[in-house]
């Protein structure tokens, strides 16, 4: 068990999710649950030992929790694994052959043309957009003092507009608000797990979820187009602000000089905004509801962040640290990516268990994060985790919010820095309750963690 050296307080927030089940389900039922919610499917053998290996309704399926056997999975051994038709069907449709979906030597020219645009230096220099946009949500949500909101929404308007400020710089070509529902729309059609696509039905074959996503979709598709067209026509007058899209549109293969196709540009302009603005906006919306139910760890928030001198280049977060603890806390408890998944290419071993050929290994971040042997008190809000001492004794494979080894996320910097800064400029503004007659705010799986119910707080100036 890892061991904090920091005390954590005795009185803790434990939010409440699903209970890990104790006897497996039947088939229909476990059908059922993984389509309503997946998270509900989890046994309580999950959080306790190290590998759970078993046939079920997706054939033989290896859940992996032992940090030493991720890293030979995600790492040492990660070419024998790859992405599984589950997660490539789903996502395929609506985020093409991008960075999050493509395999093979395709997939590492994409990384190698990306990688230099997510470097440290790059994404420093978005601190000023970010900024900009943290303070315009802190004013926003202070000028609705005594009302409520619906935090998620805002969570979601202040994540696109930092996707305005620094992957598209002269704006979105459409309503910022309308492209939010549409990644919504999208997420909730084909967040839920389709009984064809388990048993391995051909992909001709018409899912609901499918259906349902196309007007999202065509939408996406209308919006990339266009933002791609009105870029060209700046870059070859030679006025295209240095944003990402320009970068991405640049991007050459460092050791071959080729760049990225439409399609492929395409693609990770999609992945861009619909998986980078969303897993941000539900862990900001995560961080603000736990704060909301610890007084403490909002009183230390506050104070850490006036005292940060943010002056009119905004807040550092260097200087934010319980912050960021805040924030990793969150995405411990509420991961953005609930589970990850891998299909053997050849028959392996991980531990004393047998991976055959073509069955699923899954990492569960979700899982992982609130193991029983790897975490004191796993269910509690404890940003403490994540500060001094106490943060370096986690191993680096415990936790896992943006993945791990070769496709671990390539804007966690970018992200995270986001978050950060975000929260620090909403807390300096306002301060957010939840109402006693809100609905039970539980974790939904629909590709990301959401809460289940929306979260709609009260919203109270300060200062």
């Amino acid at each position: 068990m890892l061991s904090l050296t920091t005390s954590l307080p005795e009185a803790r927030f434990r939010p409440k999710v699903p209970p890990p089940l104790r006897e497996p389900m039947g088939l229909f039922a476990f059908l059922r649950a993984a389509r309503a919610n997946p998270i509900t499917t989890w046994m309580e053998d999950h959080f306790t030992a190290p590998v759970v290996a078993g046939e079920g309704a997706m054939g033989r399926v290896t859940v992996v929790s032992d940090p030493d056997l991720i890293r030979y999975l995600f790492v040492e051994n990660a070419r024998n694994y790859r992405k599984d038709d589950l997660q490539r069907r789903v996502l395929a449709p609506g985020l093409g052959n991008g960075l999050l979906t493509a395999e093979g030597d395709e997939w590492r020219l994409q990384r190698r043309m990306l990688a230099p645009i997510f470097n440290v230096r790059t994404v420093d220099g978005f601190a000023p957009a970010m900024n900009a946009a943290g303070a315009r949500i802190g004013r926003r949500l202070a000028r609705r003092d005594g009302t409520r909101v619906d935090v998620a929404l805002e969570m979601t308007r202040v994540t696109l507009d930092v996707l305005e400020r620094t992957i598209f710089t002269y704006g979105l070509p459409s309503d910022p608000d309308a492209l939010g529902r549409a990644i919504t729309r999208f997420l909730e059609a084909v967040g839920p797990i389709d009984p064809l696509d388990v048993f391995g039905v051909p992909a001709f074959v018409p899912r609901i979820g499918r259906l349902r996503a196309r007007p999202a979709i065509r939408f996406f598709a209308e919006v990339v187009d266009e933002l791609i067209d009105r870029r060209r026509r700046l870059m070859e007058a030679g006025e295209a602000p240095r944003d990402l899209l320009t970068l991405l549109l640049a991007a050459q293969d460092p050791e071959t000089g080729q760049g990225l196709t439409d399609l492929e540009v395409k693609a990770n302009i999609v992945t861009f905004i619909a998986a980078g603005h969303e897993t941000t906006a539900n862990a900001l919306t995560w961080a603000l509801y736990c704060l909301s139910q610890d007084e403490a760890a909002r009183a230390r928030l506050e104070a850490e962040v006036d005292a940060a001198d943010s002056g009119e280049a905004g807040f550092a977060p260097a200087d934010l640290p319980f912050a960021k603890a805040v924030m990793e806390e969150a995405m411990r408890l509420f991961p953005p990516v609930p589970f990850m998944s891998r299909q053997a290419v050849r028959d392996d071993r991980i531990g004393r268990i047998k991976i055959p050929r073509g069955s699923l290994v899954m990492v569960a971040p979700y899982v992982l994060h609130r193991h029983r042997t790897l975490w004191e008190d796993p269910d509690a809000f404890a940003p403490e985790r994540f500060l001094g001492t106490a943060r370096q004794a986690i191993p680096r494979y415990a936790y896992l919010p943006f993945g791990a080894g070769p496709r671990v996320c390539i804007g966690q910097s970018f992200s995270l820095q986001e978050q950060v800064i975000a929260l620090a400029h909403i807390v300096r503004n306002v301060r957010l309750s939840l109402p006693e007659d809100h609905a039970p705010v539980t974790p939904l799986h629909r590709v990301t963690l959401r809460p289940e119910h929306g979260l709609r707080m009260r919203v109270e100036r300060r200062g």
